[in-house]
């Protein structure tokens, strides 16, 4: 895995996905999966393998946050509700890893894509629009409580 990993992305998704006749791979459903449950283990996985970016959804923590900025990586927030339109971004399915053992959602689906639709949400230089996000909710009701 690490050396399929170097340099590369990995989207926290659960696809669905079919085999054609000619036992070709296609995603018909890939929306993002909640990345905060990987929190205590990104900061490790983007250093081991020196991910450049990580797809989800809802963000992540401070520790995953460090270690973009550490290793020059970035979080890419995909839309959920948008699986179908994100799996029409999957040109090609060159491998799968793990499918027996983990079953479908869980595989390492290697995927070539164009076009997919994702925001920077966390960069290499620190900063975080969930956090600002946060911070500017926080000060707008905090306003409006003391209405």
């Amino acid at each position: 895995m690490q050396r399929l990993w170097r340099g590369g992305v990995l989207y926290h998704c659960g696809p669905v996905v079919r085999q054609d006749d000619a036992g070709r791979w296609h995603f018909v459903s890939a929306g993002p999966t909640t990345s905060i449950r990987e929190e205590p283990y990104e900061a490790d996985v983007i250093a081991h393998f020196g991910l450049r970016a990580v797809i989800g959804k809802g963000g992540m923590g401070p520790k995953t946050l460090a270690a973009c900025r550490e290793h020059g990586a970035v979080y890419l927030h995909a839309v959920g509700g948008a699986a179908t339109l994100i799996a029409s971004s999957v040109q090609e399915v060159p491998a799968v890893y793990q499918k027996e053992a983990l079953g479908v959602p869980e595989a390492f689906w290697v995927i070539r894509v164009a076009g997919f639709p994702a925001v920077v949400t966390m960069d290499a230089h620190g900063q975080s629009l969930h956090e600002r996000i946060a911070e500017g909710s926080a000060q707008q009701l905090a306003a409006l409580m003391a209405r």
